[in-house]
């Protein structure tokens, strides 16, 4: 796959990526192409045959990191916001694997996200590999391989390109999701409190002791 980064250009050190990502492990960068010289071709090749979904910063391709119980979560999560936004008509819901690009040579994929009929070209919905706008809403499901300088620039990522709210949901060591209104900007909902769509979905709620419920026969 060498061939379609620019395998010319420096080399980056370890030291380089903690930089930019903090302590990730580096398993989840991937070095072909070498980091710094990858393109948006190098995220649809490598989602298309290798079956690793990567997202593009800084001309590197990092894996997504998601282990079964926060695939769980991320589905049954993305499984009420569709039933909600649906109903109401007010637009879309796109899963663990909906990549879109924030900005040029910048592409994001939220775990779960929402995107408004108004935020969406022509009011459709698109049928690319990467869609070319930012949601409305965007959920992560922290995973032990994030680091908090991966997520912090993520944060800084999606208001950027004009997304109104991001949830964080955190389910270990405390169960509770960081509701953002900026990159600086937050409020904590405990497990035993209910988490609402605020003026990006309004009459959304779901209280976290349902969605952190271990599923029973």
């Amino acid at each position: 796959m060498s061939h379609v980064g620019d395998t010319t250009a420096v080399q980056w050190t370890a030291a380089d990526l903690v930089e930019r990502f903090g302590a990730i492990p580096l398993d989840r960068v991937v070095h072909d192409p070498p980091p710094g010289t990858a393109t948006e071709d190098d995220v649809i090749f490598l989602d298309d045959h290798r079956d690793r979904l990567c997202e593009l910063v800084d001309g590197t391709l990092v894996e997504k990191t998601m282990g079964f119980y926060e695939s769980h979560l991320a589905l049954y999560l993305g499984e009420l916001l569709n039933s909600f936004v649906r109903k109401n008509r007010l637009g879309i819901v796109a899963g663990e694997s909906g990549m879109m690009r924030l900005a040029p040579g910048l592409v994001r994929i939220p775990d779960v996200s929402f995107i408004s009929w108004a935020s969406l070209p022509d009011g459709r919905m698109p049928h690319v590999s990467i869609a070319d706008f930012a949601p409305d809403l965007a959920v992560e499901i922290i995973s032990r391989g994030n680091t908090r300088q991966e997520m912090e620039r993520k944060l800084r990522d999606y208001f950027a390109a004009g997304t109104r709210l991001v949830w964080y949901v955190y389910h270990e060591p405390k169960r509770e999701v960081r509701v953002y209104a900026s990159p600086e900007e937050y409020t904590t909902v405990g497990e035993n409190e209910t988490l609402d769509g605020g003026a990006v979905l309004p009459g959304f709620q779901l209280p976290l002791a349902e969605l952190f419920a271990e599923p029973k026969p």
